[in-house]
């Protein structure tokens, strides 16, 4: 029997307890969700695509300036060696997140061998390209104008006949071949991939150079 201060408790107030705090625990777990949703698409899509750009920016600056103050006395030296230790230290620094790639030949033959996933092949030629186009200017913003337009803006000019044209082309084809045959070969196939891919590919840069 009830007196009259006592209330009866009612069977349906745990219930609306356990429904709130489960309410409230579905809503956390869909916000944590959402965290790792962003956080995946950052480091699987954004975070690669702005390491393209940095490193392309730092090798294509660090190529340019070695062309630009090459001393007459040193020949192709100085450009290949710049351009060789600058692709292999940007390949050491951001390889675990973007495959270091930074060249838009080497970028299709790895997609072309299943290492880069083919939705990711546009944005990373255009990271590229931009990378490119930012660290050429950065070179001429920093290089006295006489200097800049006496070496092609940092640019090989051995073509300078129109019969020259032809083998250039065949020695480009044959160089890129070279470069991407040590990327897919020393960083991609699991049979001969090495911890020394940056050096290797960073020495065929050095060899294209040097052989013009």
């Amino acid at each position: 029997m009830n007196t009259p201060d006592t209330k009866p408790i009612s069977k349906t107030e745990p219930w609306m307890w356990n429904s709130g705090s489960l309410s409230i625990t579905e809503s956390v777990e869909e916000e944590e969700t959402k965290v790792h949703r962003a956080v995946s698409v950052f480091q699987f899509y954004v975070q690669p695509w702005l390491a393209e750009v940095v490193g392309s920016t730092l090798f294509i600056f660090t190529g340019c300036m070695s062309v630009i103050e090459n001393p007459l006395d040193t020949g192709s030296l100085q450009p290949a060696l710049a351009h060789g230790l600058a692709l292999g230290i940007v390949i050491a620094l951001f390889g675990e997140i973007s495959g270091g790639h930074f060249n838009p030949a080497v970028s299709v033959s790895v997609c072309l061998t299943g290492g880069l996933n083919v939705i990711l092949l546009l944005p990373y030629i255009i990271a590229q390209l931009c990378g490119g186009l930012i660290g050429a200017s950065l070179a001429k913003v920093i290089s006295p104008p006489s200097i800049y337009f006496n070496t092609s803006g940092g640019a090989f000019n051995t073509v300078k006949d129109s019969d020259q044209v032809g083998p250039a082309v065949v020695a480009e084809m044959v160089m890129t071949l070279f470069l991407t045959m040590s990327v897919c070969m020393g960083a991609v196939n699991s049979k001969t991939r090495t911890l020394l891919a940056p050096f290797c590919i960073g020495l065929t840069i050095t060899a294209d150079v040097l052989a013009g």
